[in-house]
């Protein structure tokens, strides 16, 4: 039986800086961006290649984030009903866009390098497949057309 989820997300651009858009270079590329109950935001820009503050997470910094996390989470998941005690976790996404002449471009890599210590040496190699698993069922992965490496570093203690 499937079901179906609806979320929400809400964008305000907040780059006005007096006479909106009149001119590509008069407009800030600054935004905010908001959940349904959530008591902070994420301060959102294009990549200063396009314009932006480099203080402030693009687009592209968002989808590789989106990617990692998600997989993160159902690796946890795996790892806790496989019976692989996980003491650390954190990963180094890097992801390749490409620009065609016209300025669109898209995603042709996304490596995401998790770093992961569990507590048995024993199971390194089962911790490692589940990387596999988890990009089966991450839901974002399963969104998008770029393929998904991953380069897992797995140590134990």
């Amino acid at each position: 039986m499937s079901r179906s989820h609806i979320y929400h997300t809400h964008t305000a651009w907040t780059g006005n800086r007096g006479s909106g858009t009149l001119d590509y270079r008069a407009y800030a590329r600054d935004h905010e961006i908001r959940g349904e109950n959530k008591a902070t935001h994420i301060e959102g820009s294009s990549d200063p290649l396009f314009r932006g503050d480099a203080e402030r997470y693009n687009p592209e910094e968002l989808f590789l984030a989106s990617l990692s996390s998600c997989h993160m989470l159902w690796y946890l998941h795996l790892a806790a009903v496989n019976g692989v005690v996980v003491l650390a976790y954190e990963d180094h996404a890097e992801g390749e866009m490409e620009e065609a002449e016209d300025g669109a471009g898209r995603f042709t890599r996304v490596t995401l390098r998790p770093r992961v210590r569990i507590s048995r040496a024993g199971q390194i190699e089962l911790a490692d497949a589940l990387h596999a698993e988890a990009g089966k069922k991450c839901f974002i992965a399963n969104s998008v057309r770029v393929e998904l490496q991953y380069a897992p570093q797995t140590t134990a203690g």
